[in-house]
């Protein structure tokens, strides 16, 4: 297990150096020019050129990917046109915002963290759950209503979906409030009545797609010989579904669910922008557009820090689900 883990965590590091690498590169071919958009209306070439020199935009490449990767372990000083000492985690300083990169992502990461890790829970549980049950009730009017619900989920979008949930019981049944983030900490219910719908939104398209993937594993699995000898044996019911076929057939789940956990916490632009709720994914949307050199670069690397992570996970699940996995 310790050498796994240290495997991984190596993989991780080159990973997301590769990563960081790309994106760096990336940004220079971008039609953008991030000093344009600091510097006031009336300014002249000079000004613009010493901005540039200020920013350290002039300095060879490599150098400037060095000293951003540089601050982000001990920190660094940007200089007075990007607000002088930055501490470790050093992020760099926005070109747009005027602000430390590390103080725009405590402001968002919060949001998106909210939006989907909430609705992670539900979709996994009403997905995988619906998909089992249907499999041990298959035929039943039951199986025929949860393969209608994945074919209805599979084909809508999550802006269709968001907009008529908004429709319906925001601006009709006024049930719910217009959507929006409020810190936990604040005020819990103000921030669970904002982004419910947010939640269900995605839950719902979500949980569709684990619904006809877990009901066809465990239908797969319920064939298997391991399956047949448990009952064969005279278990219970309950152990031979429990213990036995649903341990092995949520085992592709994990996987898929990890991919897609990391992902979304990558940025949900989608959700977002359907809700106008202002998180990881919008920011990240925005940064490119004005060409926002450090924005862009911390956006990519919490993204692929996210996908990493749900991965080292993941394959640590495998060995607590499944007996037969030995991590090495």
């Amino acid at each position: 297990m310790v050498r796994f883990l240290i495997k991984r965590i190596l993989t991780a590091v080159l990973t997301l150096t590769a990563v960081s690498i790309v994106a760096f590169l990336m940004f220079f071919a971008l039609p953008a020019d991030p000093v344009t958009g600091m510097c006031p209306k009336n300014c002249n070439t000079e000004r613009l050129e010493r901005v540039r020199d200020e920013l350290g935009l002039n300095d060879p490449k490599p150098e400037q990917y060095v000293n951003y990767m540089k601050g982000i372990f001990v920190g660094r000083d940007l200089g007075s046109a990007q607000g002088g000492q930055c501490d470790a985690p050093c992020l760099g300083y926005s070109y747009v915002n005027s602000e430390a990169v590390s103080d725009t992502f405590a402001r968002v990461l919060p949001v998106t963290l909210s939006i989907v890790i909430p609705a992670a829970v539900i979709w996994l549980l009403l997905g995988i759950g619906l998909g089992m049950v249907s499999a041990l009730r298959k035929g039943t009017v039951l199986d025929r209503l949860s393969v209608g619900f994945s074919l209805t989920g599979a084909s809508l979008q999550l802006y269709f979906v968001g907009a008529v949930l908004q429709l319906v019981f925001v601006y009709t049944l006024h049930i719910l409030p217009t959507p929006g983030y409020t810190s936990i900490f604040e005020d819990p219910l103000k921030w669970a009545s904002g982004l419910v719908l947010a939640w269900w939104s995605l839950a719902f398209l979500f949980s569709a797609i684990y619904t006809r993937l877990s009901r066809a594993q465990m239908l797969e699995t319920l064939s298997e010989d391991f399956v047949r000898t448990a009952r064969a044996k005279g278990l219970a019911k309950g152990k031979v579904y429990g213990r036995h076929a649903l341990r092995a057939a949520i085992t592709p789940m994990v996987t898929i669910a990890g991919l897609d956990l990391g992902s979304a916490l990558g940025g949900t632009v989608i959700t977002e922008t359907t809700f106008g709720i202002r998180g990881l994914g919008r920011t990240a949307v925005d940064a490119v557009r004005l060409g926002d050199l450090p924005t862009i670069m911390a956006t990519v690397l919490i993204s692929a820090f996210f996908i990493v992570l749900a991965n080292i996970v993941v394959d640590l699940l495998y060995a607590a689900i499944d007996p037969r996995v030995r991590l090495g």
